[in-house]
């Protein structure tokens, strides 16, 4: 970056003349703050001082709230358009008189903005851009290099452990897939480096050939690398190679009537034809691409990706970014791809279905990125196109889907509204549950839902604080988890005071941040907590609901309490309390998991210690024979029984703590 024009006061720099300013005479009347005109000679005044460089602007509200992040090659002639008094469409007209002030970032290179607007689109979410609703991290597989005997895992996030990275992956299962297959083509280790070190005898994937068990000297450091080798070279592209030579091997253990060895390679090379053959669409020319392609209908956008690394077809996903009615196919197309490969390494080719205005400055920017050639191209004919036209067809199929869900939801939500009396059909679904085992390890869970669907990226968990609470005090929990969750509400969004109560600040953008109902899973005491809870804070128009489960936890049988009526319940094939009980169920999924995970995480640290009738000398004979406890975490019951000390009921009880389904 070159500079930075941050929090500049137009009017001083404009007391002096600039003769050789370019800009052109626009007389501009400075009407009421959010009209077109006081946009309009916002913008004009900041445009005198933009700037002529490439870079990127920020276009900025009354409230500081950033509407609009783009870039330029000259970011004064950009910026001036802004000013002019014709030429705009609707979206522009508004984006134009909600602006207030601008903020300019200038680069050395167009390509340099290009990257830095999609990093500041991400981050900051801009109402008036293309947004890429991107929750989670692709996988990838891991071959690591920090050990004489490498492993094979799956990976998420940051590349920071040594090793040898190949993806993405379209989802866990695939990935998951890909390297069962890899176990047993190329017999390379899964098990951490604690259990590898602590082995004495080869585990069990070693007995149903899927490690070739370097961990006890069942293979030595030479043959291990050679299988290292042929892994990275498969999944480089080369595996017809590997093919081959796996076929000449077993050729030639056949000849000298090896015939075990050969049938080891067999296995390897069946192996090797399920991984090609489950991965679906498997195009003749391409090694290494992602494939993209964008539907348009009902207001919304679905840009469908396929990804093919070593000519295979490694998964594809649906997205659905968040645009404006407004933006035609091309433009959200172009916006997606440079947001897409803000975090993620580009492959040598990228093909698409619509061209779009800055396709080679994109190719070039993700080029200079990444460090090779990437190619950004619409295909014409031939195999390619044919691909993109499939890509095509999940897109039109992916979105026709979509668009059924959120009708199905939008009927769902205006039930909700009708039964429970909402002054507004919500938005925002705030659902809270709490899970722990007598008080122990105790996690308060929200999770978030609304018109399309659950909400996960809004998702949080609250570890509970409080250390005067009584074992199992639900009522003290719940009152923790919504004091913390909306103070800090009104720290960060406070809603403004209107005749004495306080109004829900509501906009176009779904991501408001104030819930319009609240649902809880509980009874009457419930119920009666959360008001208390809420009032004490100055909240009281947030409609609130509690959810108690029927007798004997049947559902279909829950009461439901709402504040000024009686107890009342649905009946037991309305389509609406389906849909309820499907948000109560996962909330209360969502918070077992995350005491599930804490739970282990302090037995851990504990070292076994609060298993009930595991002393020392059991202790050490588990992880003399496992290794570690996560080890044992995983054992079964049979496995568990054949540890020296351990009979049938220790097992069983050793099992049941770890497998746990008593978690509230």
């Amino acid at each position: 970056m070159n500079g930075i024009n941050k929090d500049i006061d137009p009017a001083s720099e404009l007391r002096e003349e600039d003769e050789e300013s370019s800009l052109p005479e626009i007389e501009l009347e400075s009407g009421p703050t959010g009209t077109l005109a006081a946009g309009r000679a916002a913008i004009l005044r900041f445009a005198k001082v933009a700037p002529s460089a490439p870079g990127v602007y920020r276009m900025i509200d009354a409230q500081e709230d950033v509407l609009y992040v783009g870039k330029a090659k000259n970011i004064k002639k950009r910026v001036t358009a802004y000013a002019r008094p014709t030429g705009h469409d609707s979206r522009i007209s508004r984006m134009i008189a909600a602006t207030a002030t601008l903020e300019f970032v200038s680069t050395k290179t167009e390509t340099e903005a290009l990257l830095l607007e999609a990093n500041l689109i991400k981050r900051l979410r801009p109402r008036f851009n293309v947004l890429l609703r991107d929750d989670k991290s692709f996988p990838f597989i891991l071959i690591t290099s920090d050990h004489w005997a490498p492993q094979i895992l799956k990976h998420r996030g940051a590349r920071t452990r040594p090793g040898r990275y190949y993806g993405p992956f379209a989802s866990a299962g695939s990935v998951n897939r890909t390297i069962n297959a890899l176990e047993r083509a190329f017999l390379l280790r899964s098990c951490s480096d604690s259990y590898f070190e602590a082995r004495t005898r080869p585990c069990l994937l070693h007995q149903i050939k899927r490690c070739s068990a370097p961990c006890t000297g069942e293979i030595d450091f030479a043959g291990y690398t050679q299988l290292v080798t042929e892994a990275n070279e498969f999944l480089s592209g080369r595996s017809q190679s590997v093919q081959k030579e796996l076929a000449e091997e077993m050729d030639k253990a056949s000849n000298a009537l090896d015939f075990e060895r050969a049938a080891i390679y067999r296995d390897r090379l069946a192996a090797l034809s399920a991984i090609q053959s489950h991965q679906g669409i498997n195009p003749r020319s391409i090694e290494e691409a992602d494939v993209f392609a964008v539907h348009q209908a009902g207001g919304f956008s679905c840009v469908e990706v396929f990804f093919f690394r070593t000519g295979q077809n490694w998964g594809n996903r649906a997205y659905f970014p968040k645009a404006d009615r407004a933006i035609g196919a091309s433009e959200v197309l172009g916006a997606f791809l440079a947001q897409f490969y803000d975090d993620k390494p580009p492959p040598r080719c990228i093909f698409v279905s619509h061209d779009f205005e800055e396709r080679d400055l994109l190719a070039k920017a993700l080029t200079a990125k990444s460090g090779r050639k990437v190619e950004v191209s619409v295909p014409t004919r031939g195999e390619r196109k044919e691909l993109v036209e499939h890509v095509l067809a999940n897109a039109r199929e992916a979105l026709a889907r979509k668009l059924a869900e959120t009708s199905s939801q939008q009927r769902l939500l205006g039930a909700l509204t009708e039964t429970l009396s909402l002054p507004r059909t919500p938005r925002r679904i705030e659902v809270y549950d709490n899970s722990h085992i007598s008080g122990t390890n105790a996690v308060g869970a929200m999770i978030v839902a609304g018109p399309e669907g659950f909400r996960k990226n809004q998702y949080r968990k609250f570890n509970i604080r409080s250390s005067d609470l009584a074992p199992g005090d639900d009522y003290g929990m719940l009152r923790e988890v919504l004091q913390r969750r909306f103070k800090r509400l009104l720290e960060e969004s406070p809603r403004p005071v209107a005749g004495g109560t306080l109004d829900i600040v509501r906009g176009d953008d779904d991501d408001q941040p104030w819930p319009d109902l609240v649902l809880i899973d509980g009874g009457q005491g419930q119920l009666k907590t959360a008001q208390e809870t809420l009032s004490a804070l100055g909240v009281t128009d947030v409609p609130l609901v509690a959810i108690a489960k029927g007798p004997d936890r049947n559902a279909g049988r829950e009461t439901f309490f709402a504040p000024g009526r009686d107890p009342f319940k649905l009946p037991p094939r309305d389509p609406l309390l389906y849909f309820i009980e499907r948000l109560r169920d996962e909330a209360h999924r969502f918070a077992v998991g995350s005491h599930r995970v804490r739970r282990k995480k302090d037995i851990r640290e504990a070292g076994l210690q609060e298993i009930p009738g595991i002393g020392p000398t059991r202790k050490r004979a588990l992880l003399r024979h496992f290794g570690t406890v996560k080890a044992i975490e995983r054992a079964s019951l049979p496995d568990l029984a054949q540890v020296p000390g351990i009979n049938a009921e220790t097992a069983r009880k050793i099992y049941e703590f770890f497998h746990d389904t008593a978690a509230q």
